[in-house]
């Protein structure tokens, strides 16, 4: 049985300094991707379902980079895409990348450019705001978390980090390209502008002052933006004060918070529409 065609655009490559595969150099040097990919409108898919719900989301490709075995799994992609594919060894592609690539496949993606909050508000209900959340962990979850839970739209602060890093965009399984969203001009000023949108801004903290969110009882509420603070620190004092209301998970044994990814998924399953209180 004769063996399959090797896809048309398929390019080999055997030396890690080769400057085609600039865009994959180093992905393991988060604050040299934090400059570079933003700078230089990219950001790095990785695995077969990230590479096809970036695909879907709409953004373009730039390249895509495979290990020998999966090439047949891509190539669908591969046919599709006008970019070029380059096909590297596993041993290779960890001295390009700086780790060992487990899913074996990468791709440079195109960014699009961001709406501004004042365009996601018009139409949405539920909005999400973080501030400082700076571990790309935490903000993929709560990107998964938001996409499952019928969030409308994500806010950030200006000292969040990149929901388009690596790490971030890997730990939503791609949701991250579900939920629009946008960065805040000006903390926490700009807060005052989701306000007059008609939000009512709602504060996720442990406070003994906080109201539990059974009692707030959000999702009966007609437009609702849950702030939520970085892991340990918690939303700012001025953040606290900027809110119309403090809310708070209840707590059982002893326990005094949950990791903000948790805690936020907890929020959006109380503060969405139609959902009974917790």
């Amino acid at each position: 049985m004769a063996e399959p065609a090797e896809p048309q655009g398929l390019i080999t490559i055997d030396d890690p300094d080769d400057p085609r595969l600039r865009d994959y150099t180093g992905l393991t040097d988060v604050e040299l991707r934090r400059r570079r990919e933003p700078a230089e409108g990219l950001f790095i898919a990785e695995g077969e379902k990230v590479i096809r719900r970036a695909r879907q989301a709409g953004y373009e490709m730039r390249s895509m980079l495979l290990s020998a075995k999966w090439v047949d799994v891509m190539r669908d992609v591969i046919d599709e895409v006008p970019a070029p594919v380059y096909a590297v060894a596993p041993d290779l592609a960890e001295r390009v990348t700086g780790y060992h690539v487990h899913r074996g496949a990468l791709a440079s993606m195109q960014r699009k450019p961001l709406p501004t909050a004042e365009e996601l508000l018009t139409t949405a209900r539920r909005v999400a705001v973080m501030e400082a959340v700076n571990d790309h962990t935490n903000i993929g979850a709560i990107f998964r978390s938001a996409a499952a839970l019928g969030m409308d739209a994500v806010l950030l602060s200006p000292d969040c980090a990149d929901p388009l890093y690596r790490r971030s965009v890997k730990v939503s399984m791609g949701a991250v390209f579900s939920v629009p969203y946008a960065r805040l001009e000006s903390w926490p000023k700009s807060l005052e502008a989701v306000r007059e949108a008609g939000f009512t801004l709602l504060a996720l903290t442990p406070a003994e002052r906080a109201r539990s969110l059974d009692e707030a009882a959000p999702h009966r509420m007609d437009r609702v933006a849950l702030m939520l603070g970085a892991e340990g620190e918690g939303l700012s004092t001025k953040a606290l004060m900027a809110a119309d209301e403090w809310v708070r998970i209840p707590m059982a044994h002893g326990v005094d918070s949950l990791n903000v990814g948790a805690a936020a998924a907890v929020a959006f399953y109380a503060v969405a529409t139609g959902r009974p209180s917790l």
